[in-house]
């Protein structure tokens, strides 16, 4: 476990600053924001207008928890079906979790998920479970780079600590086997807009499309298997 220290970002929601690795984990602009922009936005709500009631979820760096929460919300919104699974190598602690301040703007509907989210740290072979009808929920602790990993996936989160800190994690290993995690037609989304990345991204067979950041980040970056 992992203590870190909280931030309060531009949108007022919180962040966390990576004692580990000297970073945080989401932009200092706007942690929700972030979030909404890059994952919910370009993510999520790319399915919208496909005849798809159930989306696969894979994310890569669970972290505070903020994009399965936001994604929980959507999925109540419009009621589709979600089946989330995350993987987390530095889980932070329930001490943390107790600090953020995700619930006093999203509602307090949200609390008993954030804490059953934070409370299963279960391994991969242990069996998902339900949030609510409509979401099932999974979340792995350990290494992308090690731990075996199963099934296919709509839609990939990508959000890792960035190539500055973590370069392995962006390179072409670790993008072929995201690759091969995706459906036909699948997508990974991610804040990282590194030329090298995107080359890496096209190179394993990726399609990449350039779009519109966030508030501080000019262009974020999604890639579809095509």
């Amino acid at each position: 476990m992992q203590l870190d220290t909280l931030i309060q970002s531009e949108d007022g929601s919180h962040t966390l600053l990576s004692e580990k690795f000297n970073t945080t984990y989401h932009s200092k602009f706007g942690a929700i924001d972030e979030s909404m922009t890059i994952f919910i936005q370009a993510g999520y709500h790319y399915f919208d207008h496909t005849p798809k009631s159930q989306i696969k979820i894979f994310e890569m760096g669970f972290g505070t928890g903020l994009n399965p929460l936001l994604t929980l919300r959507e999925s109540i919104i419009d009621s589709k079906k979600i089946i989330y699974t995350g993987i987390e190598a530095y889980p932070i602690t329930k001490e943390t979790v107790a600090q953020l301040n995700y619930i006093d703007i999203l509602g307090k509907i949200f609390q008993k998920y954030l804490d059953e989210m934070h409370g299963k740290d279960v391994q991969s072979n242990i069996i998902d479970f339900n949030l609510t009808d409509n979401f099932t929920f999974n979340k792995l602790i350990g290494d992308i780079e090690t731990m075996p990993l199963h099934g296919r996936y709509d839609l990939i989160y990508y959000d890792a600590f960035g190539p500055g800190t973590q370069p392995s994690l962006w390179e072409d290993e670790i993008l072929e086997k995201m690759f091969k995690l995706l459906d036909h037609g699948g997508v990974l989304v991610t804040y990282c807009a590194k030329g090298s990345f995107k080359r890496a991204l096209k190179k394993v067979g990726f399609h990449v499309e350039n779009l519109p950041g966030p508030k501080g980040k000019r262009e974020i970056t999604r890639a579809i298997k095509k």
